[in-house]
């Protein structure tokens, strides 16, 4: 079996050790090496090489001692980790942010799924383009684009004159992005389609006749929305004309049709196996008062089972300000689980933003043997089913409500230390709440639902003080 080596610290070596012993069956041997530092977070590139002798020697049960073949360090380890791969001659990596996953982080990478694939299109829909500038349209698609989106939708609005159209559409264009023009005006579709626009939504069979006025590809719909004789009618019309189309049964809101909806799309794709078949979401998205990425998770896996093409996506409602987001994120997870034949769990957690499905990694007697470790006066916290606990060498407190734990910690005279504390407990307590991880020092992760910028693990960290800028480190 592989020989590998496990870097850590002193408070979490024997947690450590009781997780490798754990994972069954054993699918490599293992050292734990702490490399003399107490927090095991602290650890940096830098100091692993300074503290840790190269070649790294593994040694086995019965004293003999062998090269290692391989070294984890912990997740959360800054610097060059790839360089120490050069340094001591074999793969060096990081393992998981937690100790408790490290069977399952052993599980995905015996079988890592990538999500750089997906099939579903997004359309995003600048719904109120007749309103804005040209400038403020191409900055919304740049927006849109950096979200996911495939192809910014220029939406016109009703008894709404719109004389910058064609400029709005070879701006976007411009800007590098497909763009389609969305209207139920037949001069403006003309006059998107005469612009160049990439696609016009949408043409039912008595404005079919646009398609042969211009190249841009039509989205089809049925003259009436319940008629789908008429939406085959001009599938059938396109596909004798050899031209290219998308076809849109139109997806119904909730409680207003959504399922005889649904009953619609799998009729066309019956009829016609290999249409490409556009399904729009935002009846759903903008019109149920839920969470989006729950919605979105759903309809992209319905997209999955009936191979829908392309999907037309707004934010326009607060609720769903990160609904283009949330489709990127979808239409990859769905796809990846369609073509492994899996269910869509363990691929990522971007869409469950509110909920983890291992919120609490130690429990609370884990908390309480590494409490009794700390000899320094340092708080750390952490949680677990019965609540949050503080703890530093004045002992462990326990409490489900962050005040509850403000007079125990005797911070009344250090005011950065208190603000520290106060956000840290502000966090945890959310995050008990809500059943979400909670590590301190780090922002709760809410998945897609919160734009925040890649952690560069191959930053340099200096280990700092206890206190720096206000802030207390474990």
């Amino acid at each position: 079996m592989e020989r590998i080596v496990f870097l850590t610290g002193r408070l979490a070596e024997a947690n450590l050790r009781r997780v490798l012993a754990s994972i069954e069956p054993p699918a490599f041997e293992w050292n734990v090496r702490e490399i003399g530092l107490q927090v095991a977070a602290l650890m940096t590139a830098d100091m692993i090489r300074r503290r840790v002798a190269a070649p790294l020697v593994f040694t086995q049960a019965d004293g003999r001692e062998l090269p290692a073949e391989r070294v984890i360090v912990p997740g959360r380890c800054r610097g060059d980790v790839e360089g120490l791969s050069g340094h001591f001659g074999i793969p060096v990596q990081r393992g998981p942010e937690e100790l408790k996953d490290l069977p399952r982080f052993f599980d995905r990478a015996a079988k890592p799924i990538e999500l750089d694939e997906y099939r579903v299109a997004i359309f995003a829909e600048i719904v109120d383009a007749p309103r804005l500038s040209v400038e403020q349209v191409v900055e919304r698609a740049r927006a849109y684009a950096a979200d996911g989106a495939n192809v910014i939708d220029i939406g016109c609005l009703p008894a709404t004159p719109f004389p910058h159209l064609e400029d709005c559409v070879r701006a976007v264009q411009a800007a590098g992005l497909e763009a389609s023009v969305d209207s139920m005006d037949a001069d403006e579709l003309l006059r998107g389609g005469r612009a160049g626009a990439d696609y016009l939504l949408s043409l039912k069979l008595d404005t079919l006749w646009i398609a042969d006025e211009c190249e841009s590809v039509p989205v089809l719909i049925a003259q009436d929305q319940a008629d789908m004789a008429t939406l085959y009618e001009a599938i059938e019309r396109m596909e004798a004309r050899g031209k290219p189309y998308l076809a849109d049964p139109i997806l119904d809101p909730i409680p207003f049709g959504f399922t005889a909806s649904l009953v619609r799309y799998q009729a066309l794709r019956a009829r016609f196996p290999q249409a490409p078949i556009m399904m729009g979401i935002g009846n759903l998205t903008e019109l149920t008062e839920a969470d989006t990425s729950g919605i979105n998770a759903l309809l992209f896996g319905v997209c999955a089972e009936l191979d829908v093409a392309a999907v037309l996506a707004t934010q326009v409602s607060q609720h769903a300000r990160r609904a283009i987001a949330e489709a990127d994120v979808a239409r990859r997870v769905m796809h990846a689980a369609q073509r492994h034949q899996q269910l869509p769990k363990g691929l990522s957690a971007a869409l469950a933003t509110v909920h983890a499905r291992h919120p609490f990694p130690d429990s609370a007697d884990e908390i309480a043997a590494t409490a009794a470790q700390v000899k320094d006066p340092n708080f750390r916290v952490q949680i677990a089913p019965e609540g949050l606990h503080v703890y530093n060498r004045d002992g462990l407190r326990v409490a489900q409500d962050a005040f509850a734990l403000w007079p125990q910690l005797g911070l009344e005279d250090d005011a950065a230390h208190a603000f520290y504390m106060g956000v840290e407990l502000a966090r945890a307590e959310t995050a008990w709440q809500l059943g979400k991880r909670y590590v301190q020092d780090q922002p709760l992760d809410w998945g897609v639902a919160v734009r925040r910028p890649a952690d560069d693990a191959e930053g340099w960290c200096a280990p700092g003080t206890t206190l720096t800028h206000g802030r207390r480190k474990p």
